[in-house]
């Protein structure tokens, strides 16, 4: 038996084909009991049954072999769970002949509170606590629920039947053929699925209201709630009949299954999970409502719902065959999001909001503890650790650079031709690029090799010599130094005007070209301003000569740019700066230029990085720190007066959102005017909770500038924050409270909050909503991480939120020595699960500290920040 241990994937000498598959959950007693009847094809001689199994208990003679053609019933000699290994290995006595049979097991397991497996939910219905069944396998997580082949290539169809109280909701994959009620207790049977993966299956049993709608060819969806709440489901509801009819188009194959159900789950770790036929969500990545939910919370409910509907197609129809190539799930899923999204609200310009997902991209790809888009993966242990900004965000990134490069058309076309020919089945990365290429006739796969196989990603490097360009790629990190990659880049530069565009693939470490043979003899040259990478379409960062920058810097002020370039200059301007090779003195100097900015994603990068900015200000020249806020301050102070405290009638959706994310800056860089007016409006809001004088919109800015006045001698801003969150009932409103909770200047009331966070006020997948804390607060939360290791680990010690604690407790530091201080404990404390995220927090700790001694370099800093602080426009 020990052959099969430490192996990273199961042996191949037995296919299941169907399972059909029967449970009982005890909603009371927190477990349940099971059967599984495997449809199995032997295809090798053996005397082993090896399959995945976890926290299930499955005693010897609960299990029987029988073979199709004989009839024959054949019972294990030993029967033995393998925890470390999650397997089940079944030794026979003889050997199990070629051909057909089935394995019967029975088994019982827990109903676990760790948001994964087969796990219960708590929500209350008419002031009564009740407890809900809810299932969620991806990524490897099936195995506790019943035994089974839990590997993405092992497809079979699945023949589900449950046994629950007869007053609760039963939902499946498939729409119910049969219910059969009896006392208390009904069986409800499912019809059986087509050929799907293991990680897809779905169960959830409670109580739910349903909001329903039909597709033109008949599809029926609903969404399911809490009693009382169907109303919330109805936006999401419209998204989704939408999105269904588009992808049918887009892809050019109807969905597959006969209905489609969308639940909001509680608890929950993820955002949402894409079950075939019985999609779950977190409440706010569903439910969206009119009078409390803010525009940033419809779009994202908008983006979630049209992210897990393109998996049914893209994931499973068509799976990836190993966990190595999720990034064609998740990255592809994330691109086409935004295309849908599109589709149904055009009036939102969602594609200039996707800078923000090649940005995260770009944040994490520049450390050298990145990794590939394409990851070894050797236990499913490691499996968590890569649904990260690499597979998600990089992931379409570098769809869209590609998309781009080949065409709208052509490349629609092949998806569709790529999702017939694999439909059903598993593909490779490999079989993508096979697609594209035999569509496009563009050598896709060389291409795009150097973009998944490899981590990182180059910094184009242009300067103008004589009527010449010279174009050199080198791997950008953010930490200065120099790495080895090499790329083909798909360069596209603008000459002084939209009109005038080239494009050609950089393949060497450098590269000059003459003007003249880009723009012919009569162009004026090289007088105008040249901008790289048109639009951002490219995953890769430019470096300007002085020449060149000084002319953008001129473009960006004078509006000459599309949002997308003046968002591109800012970013790779700040990103060189970290990397210090630029100074912060040109970054602040560039930032300057964006005082009459309006477009909502270029101010919201630029809010992200001033706070960035504040902060290594704040550790590397304490006595400038005035200064860079007032600087800050004026740099707003322009979107701030166009669009007030009160929404107009008739605004776009983005200056809603744009409202509340300018307010909430003005209230971190303690802007006195913005603090006293959203003192008196929350006051207002705790008289009347439906007062016109805080709409959703501004009420994160209202409850930061409340908690950046709050301390532990005046706390009656915190305690009145905690009042709204207990009577809050919708969950959106009470994740904005607790992301603000931490925005106290007082460390002593951080530590209250982020207890508060651990209490049982708070459901375990909200907590890391509460950890950002600002820098005032940095220590206190490393003394609570280290206080309350154990009981994390404990918590959240077997998922991915694990994680965030990690990144968001650490990250923030800028000192050597406290990187030290991190190793050190971490050395005593580690654990698999949270090793990457460890050394890329550990690597941004030195990034930072390294990025502060630069700053303490500049001898013309103080001289800048002074007269620019009082600069009078």
């Amino acid at each position: 038996m020990d052959q099969f241990k430490g192996q990273p994937r199961l042996p191949k000498f037995v296919v299941p084909k169907r399972y059909d598959i029967r449970l009982k959950p005890d909603l009371v007693a927190h477990r349940f009991a099971g059967s599984v009847a495997v449809n199995l094809d032997i295809v090798a001689a053996t005397s082993f049954i090896v399959l995945n199994a976890a926290e299930l208990d499955v005693s010897n003679d609960a299990v029987s072999f029988t073979n199709q053609d004989s009839s024959k019933v054949i019972k294990p000699s030993r029967v033995e769970l393998f925890e470390n290994d999650e397997i089940l290995v079944l030794e026979f006595p003889e050997e199990l002949p070629i051909g057909f049979g089935v394995l019967s097991i029975r088994f019982e397991g827990i109903l676990n509170d760790r948001m994964k497996g087969f796990y219960r939910s708590t929500y209350e219905h008419n002031g009564e606590k009740k407890t809900m069944a809810v299932t969620q396998f991806e990524p490897a997580d099936a195995r506790r629920c019943f035994p089974c082949w839990d590997e993405p290539a092992c497809k079979a169809t699945f023949k589900i039947t449950l046994d629950v109280p007869s007053e609760l909701v039963a939902l499946s994959n498939m729409p119910i053929v049969e219910e059969i009620t009896d006392g208390d207790l009904k069986t409800v049977s499912y019809q059986e699925s087509p050929i799907m993966s293991t990680y897809l299956v779905a169960v959830v049993v409670g109580l739910f209201d349903y909001v329903e709608d039909h597709t033109s060819d008949g599809v029926k969806v609903r969404v399911y709630c809490q009693v009382g709440k169907a109303n919330q489901g109805k936006f999401a509801l419209d998204v989704a009949v939408k999105t269904l009819e588009l992808y049918k188009g887009y892809f050019a194959t109807p969905y597959s299954l006969p209905k489609l159900d969308m639940i909001a789950i509680p608890d929950f770790a993820a955002g949402a999970m894409e079950n075939y036929g019985l999609v779950t969500y977190r409440e706010t990545a569903l439910l969206y409502d009119d009078q409390h939910s803010a525009a940033a919370n419809k779009q994202r409910v908008a983006t979630v719902v049209a992210h897990e509907l393109a998996h049914q197609w893209f994931g499973n129809l068509v799976t990836m065959e190993w966990w190595t190539h999720l990034w064609l799930n998740e990255g592809f899923a994330t691109w086409v999001s935004y295309l849908a999204t599109d589709s149904c609200f055009p009036e939102w310009k969602i594609w200039s909001q996707f800078l923000h997902e090649s940005t995260e991209g770009l944040k994490l790809d520049g450390l050298a503890e990145s990794h590939p888009i394409e990851v070894e993966i050797n236990h499913a242990c490691e499996i968590d650790e890569i649904f990260d900004a690499i597979s998600y965000r990089k992931g379409a990134s570098v769809i869209r650079m590609l998309q781009s490069y080949l065409g709208a058309e052509c490349f629609q076309r092949s998806l569709a031709s790529y999702i017939k020919r694999h439909a059903c089945s598993n593909a490779k990365t490999e079989d993508l690029w096979a697609a594209l290429e035999e569509g496009s006739g563009e050598p896709v796969n060389k291409l795009m090799t150097s973009w998944t196989k490899q981590k990182g990603y180059p910094v184009v490097s242009v300067k103008v010599n004589d009527q010449k360009l010279e174009f050199n790629q080198s791997q950008f990190l953010s930490s200065g130094a120099q790495g080895e990659g090499h790329w083909i880049v798909p360069i596209t530069l603008c000459f002084g005007s939209y009109d005038v565009h080239k494009s050609f693939l950089l393949q060497s470490k450098s590269e000059t070209h003459d003007v003249k043979d880009f723009l012919g003899s009569t162009h004026k040259g090289l007088n105008c301003w040249i901008k790289l990478n048109v639009d951002q379409a490219g995953f890769y960062r430019v470096k300007y000569d002085e020449l060149l920058a000084a002319r953008l810097r001129y473009a960006v002020e004078k509006q000459l740019l599309s949002a997308s370039d003046r968002f591109g200059i800012l970013d790779d301007s700040f990103a060189l700066c970290m990397a210090r090779q630029e100074s912060l003195t040109s970054l602040i100097n560039l930032m300057g230029s964006y005082r009459e900015e309006v477009d909502y994603t270029v101010l919201s990068n630029l809010i992200t990085i001033s706070l960035k900015v504040q902060r290594i200000a704040a550790d590397a020249v304490p006595d400038l720190l005035e200064y860079f806020k007032q600087f800050f301050i004026n740099l707003f102070q322009y979107s701030a007066e166009r669009l007030g405290w009160e929404p107009k009638p008739g605004e776009s959706h983005v200056d809603a959102m744009l409202r509340g994310e300018i307010l909430t800056a003005l209230a971190m860089f303690g802007h006195d005017l913005t603090l006293d007016e959203a003192s008196k409006r929350f006051q207002a809001f705790l008289e009347n909770r439906n007062t016109p004088l805080l709409p959703p919109d501004i009420r994160k800015a209202a409850y930061v500038a409340v908690m950046q006045r709050a301390s532990k001698s005046n706390r009656s801003g915190y305690e009145s924050l905690l009042k709204v969150y207990k009577e809050a009932d919708l969950s959106q409103e009470k994740t904005r409270i607790l992301g603000s909770l931490a925005s106290s200047r007082d460390p002593d009331l951080i530590l209250e909050a982020l207890n508060f966070m651990l209490s049982s006020e708070v459901r375990s997948q909200d907590a890391v909503f509460g950890l950002a804390v600002t820098r005032e607060g940095r220590d206190v939360a490393w003394a609570w991480l280290k206080e309350n290791w154990e009981h994390l680990i404990k918590t959240y010690g077997s998922g991915f939120l694990i994680t965030r604690f990690v990144g968001a407790v650490v990250s923030p530091f800028a000192s050597f020595e406290k990187a030290k201080e991190v190793e050190e404990f971490f050395a005593t404390h580690a654990m698999p699960s949270i090793a990457r995220t460890l050394r890329q927090s550990l690597e941004r700790v030195n990034i930072n500290a390294n990025w502060v001694q630069s700053v303490q370099n500049e001898n013309r800093l103080g001289d800048a920040m002074k007269e620019l602080a009082y600069r009078v426009y």
